[in-house]
């Protein structure tokens, strides 16, 4: 039996948030035309259920952290409990299993080369019944992270999208330094990005004012962005395949760019190693893959090779660690 899809308000309020995640309900509610309970009542039914979250994200490049897509080979019977363990880690994203149930894939956030040979050469190697380890740069994102993914952003008019986009972040200056606090509103945001300011400020210890005033820098400075983290199946979308690129380097960034735009693809990244694309795709169906590679992907010049692998199992989507059953 085939999920149940959200309805046409609902998508717009996913859309809303997607533009800004935390945009007042009373900000989003006259755009959509309708009441403010009436949005916080859908936004609240839905995150009750683990369906739909908004979470605060550190953006890892301009906070000077590098980024890595792993990669790991475990026997059957470990896959789900190393999958689980690596989604309660905070620094890490998109933890699921792929086709075979062996092969875990997860992006990683390492602040320091100390913090990412910890993990890639410390734990994971010498966690029993892990196989195989394999990780790869991220060396620029073109989908995703603080663009977040498009496809689930088609509901509302060009106006009423206008209406409610934030300000840009400002172009960047170097890196952004964080502050005594900064880690305690960082982690409060990650479990709930819609956490109000006398909650933020109980948890850094700052005055709400403060709270106010610190994630606004933050997001103005482009190192603290929103995202939607929500079941595709609510939007229609059953299966999700990982997809490894190898492209001529000359047609590299082309070929990015205009993955970026293709609604089906929830993130997109040039990195290391023997492929140089990494690409997340999001399909109604398989057959929906199959003409999306055919004729998505296939259409686009440069592309020597393609790996493929659908997603059978999501511990963590985005930054929130997904509860058992969801």
């Amino acid at each position: 039996m085939s999920a149940p899809v959200l309805d046409e308000l609902d998508r717009r309020i996913v859309h809303a948030l997607h533009i800004d995640g935390r945009a007042p309900f009373s900000r989003i509610a006259p755009v959509l035309g309708v009441s403010d309970q009436t949005v916080a009542r859908r936004y609240r039914g839905l995150r009750s259920t683990g369906s739909l979250r908004v979470v605060g994200l550190p953006n890892a490049r301009r906070l000077g952290w590098v980024e890595w897509f792993v990669r790991i080979q475990v026997t059957p019977d470990a896959a789900v409990p190393v999958a689980d363990a690596l989604a309660r880690r905070p620094d890490t994203s998109w933890v699921c299993l792929t086709s075979g149930g062996t092969q875990i894939v997860c992006v990683t956030r390492a602040r320091s080369p100390h913090e990412r040979d910890a993990l890639l050469l410390g734990q994971l190697p010498r966690t029993p019944r892990v196989t195989g380890v394999t990780a790869h740069c991220l060396l620029r994102v073109f989908a995703g992270g603080p663009s977040g993914w498009h496809g689930r952003a088609d509901s509302l008019a060009p106006e009423q999208a206008a209406a409610l986009a934030p300000e840009p972040p400002h172009e960047p200056r170097g890196r952004v330094v964080l502050r005594e606090g900064d880690e305690q509103l960082l982690a409060t945001l990650a479990r709930d990005g819609r956490t109000t300011y006398p909650e933020i400020a109980r948890a850094t210890g700052w005055s709400e004012m403060t709270a106010r005033r610190r994630l606004a820098h933050l997001r103005e400075q482009g190192a603290l962005f929103f995202d939607v983290d929500i079941d595709p199946l609510l939007l229609g979308f059953e299966t999700l395949a990982i997809l490894w690129l190898t492209v001529h380097p000359a047609r590299l960034r082309r070929t990015a760019e205009a993955l970026a735009a293709h609604p089906e693809v929830a993130f997109a990244a040039a990195t290391t190693g023997p492929t140089n694309l990494l690409v997340f795709a999001v399909c109604r169906d398989v057959d929906a893959l199959y003409d999306y590679l055919e004729r998505g992907i296939g259409t686009l010049p440069g592309i020597r090779e393609l790996e493929s692998a659908p997603v059978i199992r999501n511990s963590k989507r985005v930054g929130a660690a997904q509860m058992p059953g969801q």
